[in-house]
């Protein structure tokens, strides 16, 4: 599972051009990621039943297994307010509080909502600022409490660049949870995030770090979705026109391949909890690039399943976008 395809004449995959494509199936936006033991932990989390949430997280063998379900659950809308109550109720549940930590920031995040920051208003900033806050403090708490737990040093990271504070204070968090888990694909995307332009980084700074880190961790690895993302973020910040042909380009494209050949299909690669994420990005990614080959390979691994990330930064409706590119690069 997870493996590419094999390698054909040249070194190159045979990556199935030439077969007729299947009947393809409608593209269904999923929240779960098509992952049923996190379907039924969100249900539950809608349903604001800690007494069987609590113990199901709680059973979760590895730190970076359940820092993605936190992840997921905590976008769960309304469940702010039954983790408060509950908070209440039993102060000395670090797991809850951690989940209650984790959804302040998706909360703070519903408030300031995905505009740039100039349309963002001045009521929506203090409510973003007052949720962001309850989270830090949380958080901490819960690092303090579990000094080992990835989870909350993945959470705060993303608490810092929202309320702006600062290189050294983001560097610290990044550091803490790496050291926890040197591996967590999910800490360095949050660093990548750090980095960008938009967060008061660069574009150079943020594809040294990308390249970096796919290049220091092995073959297989899904670290190559980092280039990826990082040309996906360079894409956005372009102009009408500009974006388009930064993307195409000679020397991105050979990057989204060696990035996409050295990851998920590549022969060592193991699918992971959150391995749709990956491969949804990248699937969005090289379709843009007009690297339709390689795009179909990735698309066919998916069965359909539409995450949400990333294809709302395309606007509209999620699930057709990825029907839209789909069919685009399927072969003829």
């Amino acid at each position: 599972m997870g493996q590419g395809a094999p390698v054909g004449q040249g070194g190159r995959r045979s990556l199935g051009f030439g077969r007729k494509a299947p009947r393809a199936l409608p593209p269904v936006l999923d929240l779960a990621h098509g992952d049923e033991e996190l379907r039924r932990l969100r249900d539950l989390a809608e349903a604001g039943d800690w007494d069987a949430l609590g113990p199901a997280l709680a059973a979760v063998g590895d730190q970076a297994g359940l820092t993605w379900l936190l992840h997921r659950i905590s976008s769960v809308e309304g469940t702010e307010v039954w983790l408060a109550r509950t908070v209440a109720e039993r102060p000395g549940d670090t797991l809850l509080l951690l989940l209650a930590g984790a959804r302040q920031i998706a909360w703070a995040w519903e408030a300031r909502t995905g505009q740039r920051s100039q349309h963002v208003t001045e009521e929506q900033w203090r409510t973003f600022g007052e949720r962001l806050e309850t989270a830090e403090e949380q958080l901490l708490d819960v690092a303090e409490r579990e000094p080992g737990w990835l989870a909350p040093w993945f959470f705060l990271q993303i608490a810092a660049r929202g309320a702006s504070l600062g290189r050294t204070v983001a560097t610290t968090r990044f550091d803490a949870a790496v050291r926890r888990d040197p591996g967590h694909l999910a800490s360095h995307q949050q660093r990548l995030q750090q980095l960008c332009a938009k967060w008061g980084g660069s574009h150079e700074e943020m594809h040294a770090f990308a390249r970096t880190a796919m290049l220091a961790a092995p073959e297989g690895s899904p670290f190559g979705e980092l280039v990826a993302l990082a040309h996906l973020e360079h894409w956005l910040d372009l102009p009408d026109g500009e974006d388009h042909a930064y993307l195409t380009g000679p020397a991105v494209r050979s990057s989204l391949r060696e990035a996409v050949l050295r990851s998920v299909l590549h022969p060592a690669y193991r699918r992971r909890r959150d391995w749709r994420a990956t491969h949804n990005a990248f699937a969005m990614v090289l379709a843009l690039a007009d690297e339709r080959e390689l795009a179909h390979a990735v698309f066919a691994t998916l069965d359909d399943v539409v995450t949400d990330w990333p294809w709302y930064y395309l606007g509209g409706d999620e699930a057709e976008n990825f029907r839209v590119q789909r069919d685009r690069c399927a072969p003829r």
